[in-house]
């Protein structure tokens, strides 16, 4: 089924939304559809009754350690380089404060160095500035990169932790963290600069063919919202045809290799080949029919692999190990929606990294959070507040757990937990709307994480304007 962009406005900001940040909503409709089939099961009635006999939350709660437990966080992350930890929704406080806390342990105990987001690759360009040499204002980076649906990044939260980020490099000199973005969402006029910058140090008679190959699609003035805005518009023959034009230059950019053994020019053509991929990678997304539910799937499959590929490219380039941060439905192995996103970012990972990388899921048993109204076209972003889920959901067991934050390594509980763990049951995984018919989805939560961080209760975060 195909709707019209240009006639359905919400249709349009909902696809914004899970191309930009969020678990997908069925954008291409022109109403909220019947909830796709999830990838699992939920357990058989005689299983679910099986497990009635041994309580799992006093299963589980024979493992489950507060969250500011430091030998459980050790203990879960072992030797891995890249830690992906989610959230259950896209805008609580709770979440974006533990991603802080864990990574402030990791670096300062295990030597972690990089905290990377579900933003753009521009954007974490300029913020690494920030937090490495200072460079800028970073409220106002984070004004004016975090727009459209990255605007859930703009938070009281996410300047905690840029600072702290800044705070220790200062104090650290020898022990720098840097940041980065992995999303294709929009490239900034800052990544073009980068190679075309390149380009005129290394190859000027080449410049202005670059010129020519970027002149479409470099943002000229106007704010990242209304770049996105008018970009998903543009007749899809114009989109396909910048993403032609932009792939070319990587193509291009590639051929030029620097010659000898200068390892600071092959450095450097390095960096710029992989900012000329990550222009590449947003005009290829956009290069998709977004008004086709098949070529949504399409465009998210290809999401989900290509943020796992920059990540495991800045992983394998830089040396470091890394915090991820984003939705449960990308960090996590298994997607509960085959039809939307066919395969998630945590299962690309697994593939590339093994046991290098680890997934830490999030839940929350009550509270609120930011959201667009589904239900109101055009509302700007506002705070929902929702109860305890039922007592067949994977939440309601959490609950009964501890009555604080716990931490859960899911790969060393009892049997009989790990038994109920196995079992596919209804569980949140809010984005960027609300509500929508698979915000409550199906989930098994030993298949999907290695562990798995519970909030009794949480609040929504603290947007900035």
């Amino acid at each position: 089924m195909k709707t019209s962009l240009r006639r359905h406005r919400r249709p349009l900001g909902a696809l914004l939304a899970a191309l930009c940040v969020g678990l997908l909503a069925p954008a291409a409709q022109a109403a909220p559809a019947t909830p796709a089939a999830p990838a699992v099961r939920a357990a058989p009635a005689a299983q679910q009754r099986e497990a009635g006999r041994t309580d799992p939350a006093r299963e589980l709660a024979l493992t489950a350690r507060p969250l500011s437990d430091t030998r459980t966080l050790e203990r879960i992350v072992g030797s891995a380089k890249v830690v992906g930890i989610g959230e259950a929704t896209h805008s609580s406080a709770e979440f974006f404060e533990a991603k802080h806390r864990i990574f402030e342990r990791l670096v300062e105990e295990q030597g972690f160095t990089t905290f990377a987001l579900e933003a753009n690759w521009s954007t974490g360009l300029l913020v690494d500035d920030y937090v490495r040499f200072g460079r800028g204002d970073i409220r106002k980076i984070m004004r004016d990169e975090f727009q459209n649906a990255y605007a859930f990044w703009n938070t009281e939260e996410y300047l905690d932790l840029f600072t702290w980020m800044r705070r220790h490099n200062l104090r650290h000199p020898q022990h720098q963290v840097r940041f980065m973005g992995n999303d294709l969402g929009y490239a900034g006029p800052n990544l073009f600069d980068e190679v075309t910058g390149h380009v005129a140090r290394t190859r000027p008679e080449l410049l202005p063919r670059f010129h020519g190959l970027y002149r479409a699609s470099r943002p000229a003035g106007g704010d990242v919202d209304g770049w996105m805005n008018a970009y998903l518009v543009k007749p899809l023959a114009e989109r396909r045809a910048m993403a032609a034009d932009v792939n070319r230059a990587l193509a291009l950019l590639e051929r030029q290799r620097p010659a000898g053994r200068d390892r600071a020019a092959r450095e450097a053509h390095t960096w710029a080949v992989q900012h000329a991929r990550a222009i590449a990678q947003v005009g290829t997304e956009y290069s998709y029919d977004l008004t086709s539910e098949e070529h949504v799937g399409e465009a998210m499959l290809y999401r989900d692999r290509i943020m796992a590929e920059n990540t495991v490219w800045w992983q394998r380039h830089t040396g470091d190990r890394m915090v991820l941060s984003a939705h449960n439905g990308h960090v996590g192995y298994e997607t509960t929606m085959p039809k939307q996103y066919p395969r998630t970012q945590g299962a690309f990972l697994r593939d590339a990294l093994g046991r290098d990388y680890v997934t830490v899921g999030a839940a929350f048993g009550r509270g609120s959070f930011n959201a667009h109204d589904a239900g109101t076209p055009g509302e700007p972003v506002r705070v929902f507040s929702v109860g305890p889920l039922g007592p067949d959901s994977n939440e309601h067991v959490l609950d009964r757990v501890a009555p604080r934050p716990f931490l859960l390594d899911l790969r060393t509980t009892t049997p009989a937990a790990r038994e109920w763990l196995g079992g596919a049951r209804p569980t949140r995984a809010i984005g960027t709307l609300y509500p929508w018919p698979d915000d409550t989805t199906p989930v098994r939560l030993a298949a999907s994480y290695d562990a798995v961080m519970h909030f009794p209760e949480i609040s929504a975060a603290r947007l900035r304007d």
